[in-house]
């Protein structure tokens, strides 16, 4: 019986991201290495006989940030449905459908507003938290961020999008290939979803989607990296992160 997953893919590398500064609404491209990795990450993961399978994705979900759209397009998924931010699909013979999925962008996976500490070094937020406070400690999963979000604020949206994509895609995608065992049905659903943002608003993602505090948080995903979640023994009530096992390749 197969199971849904969710794949969380962060966008490519950017100047800040690659000298450690916090980016949130500051609107950044990809340098011309985060744009050739994301190209090479989608021709290694993505495909029939890969990681990502475009014809079994029911959903799409993309930040509002240009940078993850960017990302998006460069992971060439073939997607039917002109992407929300352009003015025209791509014509078929440059980039074949391989997806009937919706993209929908959404600010539910807008990266952790950072505030006051924005374009900032964790370094420097620590030394002016030191200036401001005398204490130069700092931890964005209990402290979250002045003028930005908490992590209480970030845990209530990430919460309400887990509840949709299991209501409203792995619920139904769960009981439709249970029928379809019962009847020997052929016909293939689609339950996996592809979410495309950003570092912390995606470590937090994984951290909810198995249902602990942030402060439990001890999750990397580098800029272009590509994360999985699923279900343990294809049951809604046993959400699991998956490991090696997720690059397993079906003959």
């Amino acid at each position: 019986m197969a199971t849904p997953r969710v794949f969380i893919i962060r966008h490519g590398e950017t100047e800040w991201s690659l000298n450690g500064r916090h980016t949130s609404t500051t609107e950044l491209p990809l340098t011309a290495n985060g744009e050739k990795r994301i190209l090479a990450t989608g021709k290694a993961l993505v495909g029939d006989d890969r990681l990502i399978v475009p014809r079994k994705l029911a959903h799409i979900y993309v930040s509002p940030r240009l940078r993850a759209q960017r990302t998006l397009e460069l992971l060439q998924l073939g997607c039917r449905q002109r992407l929300p931010w352009k003015e025209s699909r791509k014509p078929e013979d440059e980039e074949p459908i391989r997806t009937e999925a919706q993209v929908e962008v959404t600010e539910a996976i807008r990266e952790w507003d950072y505030g006051e500490y924005e374009g900032l070094k964790s370094p420097e937020i620590r030394e002016l938290r030191k200036e401001q406070t005398g204490d130069g400690s700092w931890d964005i999963w209990r402290d979250g961020c002045p003028g930005g979000e908490s992590p209480s604020d970030i845990v209530r949206r990430l919460d309400a999008l887990i509840a949709e994509i299991r209501e409203k895609y792995h619920k139904p995608y769960m009981e439709q290939i249970q029928s379809q065992n019962q009847k020997d049905d052929r016909t293939e659903p689609k339950g996996d979803i592809l979410i495309v943002a950003h570092g912390h608003i995606l470590r937090a993602f994984a951290t909810r989607w198995i249902g602990k505090p942030l402060t439990d948080t001890a999750l990397i995903l580098e800029a272009g990296g590509v994360g999985t979640l699923s279900y343990e023994h294809h049951n809604l009530d046993e959400p699991a992160i998956i490991l090696g096992g997720g690059f397993i390749v079906e003959s």
